[in-house]
């Protein structure tokens, strides 16, 4: 963690920030292996460009800073509210006269603890610092990858033991809760990257529809996107399945998108910008014909987060290093009928990416997807 800190001082002063406020969630996880509940008592710990922490917290929490394996100042405060915000100027009066540039997570900060600092530090200038801590998450290392990778296998284990069950008849909502059952059982860890999405037939055409009590029928598409934890690590998969026969459009459309899954996947390679990447899945798709039905970004960063940097979008210039990791996940969605989506977790690494997630990509019908499974 001590290096974590080092490097994130790098990154601040390469940036031009004296601080970085955080509170809790994955970043101030990974900086300093402090996990809290994001709850009424403004949890935050300010790290500067030189090194120094600093940590704001309530009294009931203080054994979990008993024993940091970094320096850092420990500041409690009590129940009182009123109290607060003595405490926090308390605190920073070491540089509440100072002009100084405080980083946020624009996306995590909330208003009551980036109130709280206002006041504290009155000439402070608040920015968005995000890039400085992205700069450190997205590349990951051996071991972050390694859970990653687990992560991926107890999510794969799991759907297959759900497949099994699934049959026409059941409800989104219950195919979802099995899946969710079964990712438990599968040793994910409780806190999963997003419920799953179980949608059918025209749902499927949704690319964020959330389960519902509408059925599955035979002749339809079923779509389960879906992830596991595992020492805080997320995974995030998609497949689409026919149940029953499908009619001609439906197994076009498949085959267009399990076509630029592959080119996007078999095809990106460290030193191609993210946006290279989302033209190579987009071009397969709209020289088939669909381009307008491609609604989304071929793929997002995947960590500690279920959406992290980097972001596969078309135009970014961002340059893929080793050690990224992002979902690909291209997708055709015809309003009122049906979509297909097939999403795989990849690695960038020197000579290409590498998939953490390996099920059949193939749209099949669901009997068939499963003995294809299992044989490996």
């Amino acid at each position: 963690m001590d290096k974590r800190i080092e490097a994130l001082a790098v990154q601040l002063a390469q940036r031009g920030l004296d601080w970085v406020a955080l509170n809790p969630g994955p970043s101030l996880q990974y900086l300093t292996g402090l996990s809290f509940h994001l709850m009424e008592r403004p949890v935050v710990v300010l790290v500067s460009s030189n090194g120094q922490v600093r940590v704001i917290l309530p009294k009931l929490e203080r054994a979990k800073v008993a024993d940091l394996p970094f320096n850092a100042e420990i500041i409690t405060f009590g129940d009182d509210p009123a109290t607060w915000q003595g405490i926090y100027q308390q605190a920073l009066s070491a540089i509440s006269t100072k002009s100084v540039r405080v980083g946020v997570e624009p996306t995590r900060l909330r208003f009551l603890e980036l109130d709280l600092l206002r006041e504290a530090l009155p000439k402070a200038e608040f920015v968005d610092g995000s890039a400085a801590l992205a700069g450190l998450r997205m590349r990951k290392g051996d071991e972050e990858l390694k859970a990653m990778r687990q992560a991926a296998i107890i999510a794969q284990n799991a759907l297959l033991k759900t497949l099994e069950t699934v049959k026409p008849g059941q409800s989104e909502l219950q195919i979802s809760a099995e899946l969710m059952v079964q990712l438990f059982r599968a040793g994910s860890e409780a806190e999963l990257p997003f419920a799953p999405i179980v949608s059918t037939g025209p749902n499927s055409a949704n690319p964020h529809a959330s389960p519902t009590d509408r059925v599955l029928q035979e002749g339809e598409m079923l779509l389960i996107d879906w992830g596991a934890s595992f020492a805080g690590y997320f995974s995030d998969i998609t497949r689409t399945f026919f149940c029953g026969e499908p009619n001609d459009e439906m197994k076009q459309i498949a085959d267009l998108v399990e076509k630029a899954n592959a080119a996007a996947r078999l095809g990106g390679k460290a030193g191609m910008p993210a946006g290279e990447v989302d033209k190579l899945a987009r071009d397969v798709i709209t020289q088939g014909g669909y381009g307008a039905y491609f609604t989304h970004r071929t793929g997002h960063g995947l960590g500690m987060e279920a959406h992290e940097a980097p972001y596969v979008f078309h135009g970014n210039p961002l340059i893929l290093e080793p050690g990224m990791v992002f979902t690909i996940e291209p997708g055709i969605y015809l309003p009122g009928k049906y979509g297909v989506r097939i999403e795989d977790d990849v690695v960038v690494e020197a000579d290409g990416l590498r998939s953490l997630t390996d099920l059949p990509r193939k749209v099949m019908r669901l009997e068939e997807f499963l003995a294809v499974a299992r044989k490996g």
